[in-house]
């Protein structure tokens, strides 16, 4: 591997891209230090220490949230943009036929999910604002009074922030090396591994060690059930054209074990903490039968509660299975299939093609849906071994971090491969 980063290095086309990608998350990090105002740094730690929902939009903008600086949203609007689009495909008929429209379609697909992109990031922009000012964090922010312009000026200055974290991120994917958008969320993740690896030196050796070897082994895992598939032979029939004879190739559909990606960790913590969130604003109300329901709703979605974890665990499946599901009836395998002469041999085309497909599927994402859910609860699993529920990085950045990698070893392994040179991968 070591000879391969060499011969990377070696290729002045290569050593440019990843100089390039580096010099781009410099530019990034460097933004995330740049805070707006009116801010007060302690009540802003405090307040992230104690809310997980806010922790995981810290993570998809690179640590720049917790520091609330101009690019505190980072590229999650985009992100939710993004999973709008693809879920709406199938509901607006429009979308779906740009969607199989090839290039060009995908292009215009990714118009409308940038323009969707800034009114999410104002108003996601308002909301935290709004948050933060209620807890005493951030100063001088409403809609109302000599507020207003300052509230106006720093929604502007976020959302401006989300479009110069996009485009930085685009500038990786056309110039650098990797997903442009997913490097910016990696680059985020580990910069703060230092910081964790420090502060559990010096609170327990033990529990480092600890940690370390849950690590070692979730990422195994990841890799494992990321590149699993499962490969649908595929027979294409002969065509006859003159004297010449075209198809007749075999092939096979790889159908992944984890197709979903970190997608149903995203939806099912928001769902399970939205609860508690808004519970926590009536829990205190002078209403007493209020105050006895908020308080309840609040102690069942407590993090610190096995309800809690069995929630997730089980969202976390039916997530995956209904994204899964999702993201398949948009491929339309088996009509792709019908259209190209191609068929799965021993099974007709057409329904029963989709009905077999769907079968495997069915079983598969089983595999795929109960790793996430063992991923999702592995924050209470060590708390239980250790005794704290501090990670060096949480179960989803750790699947992030994973998945980035592999797929920027792959786009390195394919540039190395084309100049003859022995790649990563062996």
């Amino acid at each position: 591997m070591l000879q391969a980063v060499s011969n990377a290095f070696r290729l002045p086309d290569l050593r440019r891209k990843i100089i390039f990608t580096l010099g781009i998350l410099v530019v990034y990090r460097l933004a995330a230090h740049v805070p707006v105002p009116n801010v007060d740094r302690v009540a802003l730690r405090q307040f992230f220490e104690a809310n997980q929902l806010l922790g995981l939009l810290d993570m998809f903008s690179g640590g720049a949230m917790s520091n609330f600086s101009v690019v505190a949203m980072g590229v999650y609007p985009y992100i939710t943009a993004s999973i709008v689009m693809q879920l709406i495909q199938p509901l607006i008929p429009r979308l779906e036929e740009m969607a199989k429209e090839g290039e060009a379609g995908r292009n215009k697909i990714e118009q409308y999910t940038h323009l969707l992109t800034i009114p999410l990031a104002a108003f996601q922009g308002f909301a935290q604002g709004t948050v933060l000012a209620r807890q005493g964090a951030l100063t001088n922010f409403g809609l109302s009074g000599e507020a207003l312009l300052p509230t106006l000026a720093t929604i502007f200055t976020l959302t401006a922030g989300t479009v110069f974290a996009i485009w930085l991120g685009e500038l990786i994917t056309e110039r650098g090396i990797g997903n442009g958008v997913s490097i910016i969320i990696f680059g985020g993740i580990v910069s703060g591994i230092p910081q964790e690896v420090g502060q559990l030196l010096l609170s327990n050796m033990r529990t480092l060690l600890v940690f370390l070897v849950i690590t070692l082994v979730t990422v195994a895992a990841i890799v494992v059930i990321q590149e699993g598939q499962r490969r649908i032979p595929v027979q294409y029939g002969k065509r006859v054209r003159g004297a010449r004879v075209y198809g007749g190739q075999s092939t096979h559909i790889p159908l992944s074990l984890n197709s979903a990606g970190m997608i149903p960790l995203i939806f099912a913590q928001s769902f399970m903490i939205f609860p508690g969130v808004v519970a926590s604003y009536f829990k205190d109300t002078s209403n007493p039968w209020l105050a006895w329901f908020a308080s309840g709703v609040y102690g069942m979605f407590d993090t610190s509660g096995v309800i809690y974890w069995l929630f997730y665990f089980l969202l976390v499946i039916g997530f995956t299975y209904f994204y899964t599901d999702v993201v398949f009836k948009q491929q339309d395998l088996p009509d792709n299939l019908r259209r190209q002469g191609g068929f799965i041999p021993g099974i007709r085309p057409g329904r029963r093609t989709a009905e077999y497909l769907n079968g495997v599927l069915g079983r598969i994402t089983l595999v795929g849906a109960i790793f996430l859910g063992l991923i999702a609860i592995l924050p209470f699993v060590a708390r239980i071994i250790t005794g704290t529920a501090a990670m060096i990085i949480t179960s989803t950045g750790l699947l992030i971090v994973v998945g980035v990698v592999l797929d920027t070893m792959k786009q390195l392994e394919a540039q190395l491969l084309m100049r003859h040179y022995e790649g990563f991968i062996r």
